[in-house]
């Protein structure tokens, strides 16, 4: 079951799902979504520094992405071809009982802009702000204002809550994230030369 605007206000008052802040309700709670705004942080990828990405050496991860701090009121530039990760401005936090789809908003997509490439689910039991995986599909350059309203979530209630919920107890490594993060695909247990490793411990898709 999708949740309408009813359901997602009820859920908020109630206090089980968490987004904050909300400046306006009326604004950003849409008919079966909440419009999420844009951070004021963004990593930026580096070209031909190196050869290519091993995604195991953390080291190259972050040798590849530099941050870049854009106040309320200016503007990130997003160039035909590039690709950013920003973050939401706001906190989430979703119950064991829900899980979370982020889109986009399609006054962007009409720009040819996209919000996210894979991550585009929150996890039961995911705190934390959302990444955006923020491309320009267009030709023409696109001013990105932070605070301006960029993605939506949905929600979907589960048929049982999660038994394991994404959180700490379970390595989950996007759990309570601030800003935006890069990848931390290296921790994945497949990565590990630790043969006891919990494939379970890296957490689901809550990366979103």
């Amino acid at each position: 079951m999708i949740l309408s605007d009813v359901d997602i206000l009820r859920r908020l008052e109630d206090g089980d799902l968490a987004i904050e802040p909300i400046d306006d309700l009326d604004q950003q709670v849409q008919p079966a979504s909440v419009d999420l705004r844009l951070g004021e942080r963004f990593l930026e990828f580096q070209r031909a520094n190196i050869p290519c990405i091993h995604p195991a050496s953390a080291d190259e991860v972050g040798e590849y992405v530099t941050e870049t701090f854009v106040e309320e009121g200016e503007e990130f530039v997003l160039h035909p071809g590039d690709f950013v990760l920003g973050t939401t401005k706001e906190r989430v936090a979703i119950p064991d009982d829900l899980v979370a789809h982020v889109e986009g908003r399609s006054s962007l997509g009409r720009l040819a802009i996209v919000v996210h490439a894979t991550a585009g689910l929150a996890d039961p039991g995911y705190e934390g702000q959302i990444t955006l995986e923020l491309s320009n599909l267009g030709t023409a350059p696109v001013a990105l204002s932070p605070g301006m309203r960029v993605s939506q979530l949905t929600f979907t209630e589960l048929t049982t809550p999660a038994d394991r919920p994404y959180g700490e107890e379970r390595g989950s490594k996007y759990q309570n994230q601030d800003g935006p993060q890069a990848s931390r695909i290296g921790s994945d247990p497949e990565f590990d030369d630790d043969d006891d490793a919990d494939a379970g411990e890296s957490g689901g898709a809550g990366e979103a």
